[in-house]
């Protein structure tokens, strides 16, 4: 159950002006302000309604600009820590130790040794209130639609090193994410950042040539706009892949596993695409996941593969999603193996728990670009380098699994 705190400051309410003076020690000042514990705001937020529009917000991710919108300052170490906002004058807020920049402290503690300036002032960051509406998504999706004759039937999200699928799309129309309006940009090596519109297999398609994660600093809902988007282009089919470490002590490097199911550490800690408003128009408030990933499609993926020979490298797993972006400790492995984890990456998840919210069919695939490190006392460490390597030696195989995969999937009327 979700829970929302709400209290109101020192007898002001909205459309009032305290004067952040005297009275309730807890009175901000400020037009109709509250603080409050909100899950899906990102933790502790102090809010100024009115006209200002003005919220700020402590993450508990540890990252100080998630959760927070309209500008901050947040200073650690020997000053202190405060709360401030980042920039103009008028009301502020100080929380715990360190000082506030605003005209009218309220919620205050006293300031740490050597403490007198406030903190740098931090980038705005995204907040709940500052998600993409129905219209933006839809904003995006006809521009693309006027841009292209393409109208494609089926979506798929490359991974790293994994891009190559989008290079055998035939009468391509490429757009890069820099020139679609409201998209993301993707900033790790191995993602190319384009949006490639054809035909793969005879099926029209398009393809993201590179995906986005809450490495990057994109909040959840960013990193999975793509999916909604590619819903309102009319796919109702999504295949994802991604590069992952095996955990499995059977898998070797360059092996495929198909996603049976998948474990979301993130989302078990409450971090979801899906928290904050629903907007029907996508989906149902509570989308079952016991059958992400389709059953159908992971049957037939298995027999393409069986005939193409390769039966020995082919899997089906269990994949987990962690936040990253550093690589797993040696413990993590360990148990996650436990939880019946076979790989292990920093995606895909996100994006499949919004495909099957809009009702799109998912289907997955993990290449195993390097083998988990499990026992202590070895030298074996893994490296985005060798993932993006490993990628690209055995990514030609997947590439003609997928290429198959789809003429059966056109064949049977499954796309």
């Amino acid at each position: 159950m979700r829970c929302l705190l709400v209290l109101g400051m020192g007898g002001v309410s909205p459309g009032q002006w305290g004067s952040g003076n005297g009275g309730s020690p807890l009175d901000t000042g400020g037009r109709g302000s509250r603080i409050g514990v909100s899950p899906n705001a990102g933790g502790l937020y102090w809010r100024v309604s009115g006209d200002e529009g003005l919220k700020w917000g402590i993450s508990p991710l540890g990252t100080a600009g998630l959760g927070v919108c309209g500008g901050v300052s947040l200073a650690a170490g020997e000053r202190g820590v405060g709360l401030s906002p980042g920039a103009g004058a008028g009301q502020g807020a100080e929380l715990g130790p360190g000082r506030g920049r605003g005209e009218a402290a309220g919620v205050t503690g006293p300031a740490a040794p050597g403490s007198a300036s406030p903190g740098p002032a931090m980038e705005p960051a995204a907040s709940e209130e500052c998600r993409y509406t129905y219209e933006q998504h839809k904003e995006t999706a006809d521009w693309l639609l006027d841009h292209t004759k393409h109208r494609p039937s089926l979506a798929i999200i490359c991974g790293s090193g994994l891009g190559g699928l989008a290079d055998q799309v035939k009468d391509p129309v490429v757009f890069n994410y820099t020139d679609i309006p409201n998209f993301p940009q993707s900033t790790v090596a191995g993602h190319a950042g384009k949006l490639v519109f054809g035909t793969l297999a005879g099926v029209s398609c398009v393809v993201m040539k590179g995906r986005f994660h809450m490495y990057e600093g994109y909040p959840l809902w960013k990193v999975t706009f793509p999916v909604r988007i590619f819903c309102l282009l009319g796919a109702g089919t999504l295949i994802v892949t991604n590069a992952a470490g095996g955990l499995n002590r059977g898998y070797q490097v360059g092996d495929i596993m198909v996603i049976r199911d998948h474990i979301n550490m993130p989302g078990l800690a409450g971090i979801n695409p899906l928290s904050g408003p629903c907007d029907e128009r996508f989906g149902p408030r509570f989308p079952a996941m016991s059958d992400a990933y389709d059953e159908q499609l992971r049957g037939l993926a298995l027999a393409v593969g069986k005939e193409l020979g390769y039966g020995p490298i082919l899997h089906e797993g269990v994949y987990c999603t962690l936040g990253g972006p550093n690589y797993e400790t040696i413990a993590e492995c360990r148990f996650l193996q436990q939880l019946g984890a076979d790989a292990v990456g920093m995606s895909t998840v996100p994006e499949v728990l919004v495909a099957r919210h809009c009702g799109l069919r998912v289907f997955g695939f993990s290449l195993i670009t390097n083998k988990s490190v499990l026992e202590y006392g070895t030298r074996e460490k893994a490296n985005h380098a060798e993932v993006l390597e490993a990628g690209r030696q055995a990514a030609l195989k997947l590439e003609r699994l997928v290429s198959v995969l789809l003429e059966r999937m056109k064949g049977k009327g499954l796309v």
